[in-house]
């Protein structure tokens, strides 16, 4: 004599669909160009800067953001915020400007990858008040599709960042920097 669980398994196996092929994913093409990425970011509220001298960055950082301002950074030496992944959730709260290294940006949406290894700790582009995003210009692609299948090369835990964080779930009234940050910047260099 058969269990319930032997039946129940044996109905499932006798009762199988026909495998079918998987479909076949079309290619999605898209324009990667620095424009298209520039006017996405304006788009959802970002700001994008050139900057052509990648010796300047620390120069352009201090024009855009005041000098009082406590930064967190690995790119700038300047950076006045210690932080590492142990860092307390006051401090990290505490942090006016976050000045990051994203890894790649989606033209499509004006998103950029940032993973695990240039955040300095997981919270942190979501805490800060202005998040600055250095990215190289040659590191664009046109869809989420070309994204995704980069993301396995630059680590396993990362985001994509979009824009300043904004909602209007509240009252129907748009609310800046209620999820992250009030601003972004993306330095493109």
């Amino acid at each position: 004599m058969s269990s319930s669980r032997e039946k129940i398994l044996a109905a499932v196996r006798a009762n199988q669909p026909d495998e079918l092929p998987l479909p076949t994913v079309p290619s999605f093409e898209g324009d990667e160009s620095v424009e298209k990425f520039t006017s996405i970011v304006q788009g959802i509220g970002g700001t994008v800067v050139d900057v052509l001298d990648a010796t300047r960055l620390p120069e352009v950082i201090h024009q855009l953001f005041p000098a009082d301002y406590r930064i967190a950074s690995p790119l700038l030496p300047e950076a006045n915020v210690p932080i590492d992944a142990q860092t307390s959730i006051e401090v990290l709260a505490a942090v006016d400007l976050a000045v990051l290294q994203g890894e790649f940006g989606v033209a499509e949406n004006g998103s950029i990858w940032v993973p695990e290894a240039n955040m300095l700790h997981r919270a942190l582009p979501m805490i800060t008040q202005h998040l600055a995003l250095v990215l190289d210009r040659r590191n664009l692609v046109a869809t989420m599709h070309q994204a995704y299948a980069r993301v396995p090369s630059v680590g396993g835990y990362g985001t994509f960042l979009a824009g300043p964080s904004k909602t209007a779930d509240i009252e129907q009234s748009l609310v800046i920097g209620a999820h992250g940050a009030r601003s972004m910047v993306v330095l493109l260099v």
